[in-house]
């Protein structure tokens, strides 16, 4: 039996982590865990409540409603890897509309919720065999991850990607706004004072800009299955 190792995917919003994280654990049969759609869903939690709007944002209301939060992961066998659910609900679409993504840097930003959802994360990723993707993975919550990668790519790129993602989905937004969500989000994540977004010193850096998919997928492939023949 091969070993199994945790590995970890960080890096800028839209870089498609989630997207290579999904491949990876299904060609592994590791266990995949999207940590940004936690933070999604808590935003989309808060949002409901009125919390977080954009004229709103009360921290201590925020702390007050932790303890009625419950994230967890559902296996879809139709897609083939654990949606996120809220309070029991499938939430796996509505978190990922711009309203949300316009507020989830500054929920990520609260210490009490980083602190709830790094504990759910590492208690999930104890018996390794998990491919977990996030903003602080492999410094915070694997420090010790067997493999950690980082993923990066231009700010248009990111833009262009995440507008064509939201058109297919039906959403109406602009390219402008978008790319203006995307420098937002990346000011938010490396400047906040709670585990910044930051490249862990032993992770290996995938520029993706210039590949496509499936070189994308090919190479941190390779990479994985490299660390568990070592």
């Amino acid at each position: 039996m091969s070993k199994k190792i945790t590995i970890a995917i960080d890096g800028y919003s839209s870089t498609g982590k989630s997207t290579v994280a999904k491949q990876l654990a299904a060609e592994l049969g590791y266990v995949y865990v999207d940590t940004g759609a936690m933070y999604r869903a808590v935003t989309l939690y808060l949002m409901r409540k009125m919390i977080v709007t954009d004229s709103n944002f009360d921290k201590e209301t925020i702390l007050r409603q932790l303890p009625f939060i419950n994230i967890s992961f559902v296996f879809n066998k139709e897609v083939g890897y654990g949606e996120v659910h809220l309070n029991g609900e499938n939430v796996e679409k509505e978190i990922r509309l711009m309203e949300v993504s316009q507020q989830v840097s500054k929920v990520a930003a609260v210490p009490d919720v980083r602190k709830m959802l790094v504990d759910i994360q590492q208690e999930i990723g104890k018996n390794k065999a998990v491919v977990m993707d996030g903003r602080d993975i492999g410094t915070v919550v694997f420090p010790d991850a067997d493999l950690k990668l980082f993923m990066t790519a231009s700010t248009e790129k990111r833009a262009e990607r995440r507008y064509n993602e939201l058109k297919e989905r039906g959403n109406d937004v602009k390219y402008e706004d978008v790319l203006e969500n995307v420098k937002e989000r990346d000011y938010l994540d490396t400047t906040r004072e709670d585990s910044p977004l930051v490249k862990a010193d032993d992770a290996i850096e995938i520029d993706n800009s210039d590949m496509n998919l499936e070189e994308q997928f090919k190479k941190v492939l390779k990479l994985a299955k490299d660390k568990i023949e070592e």
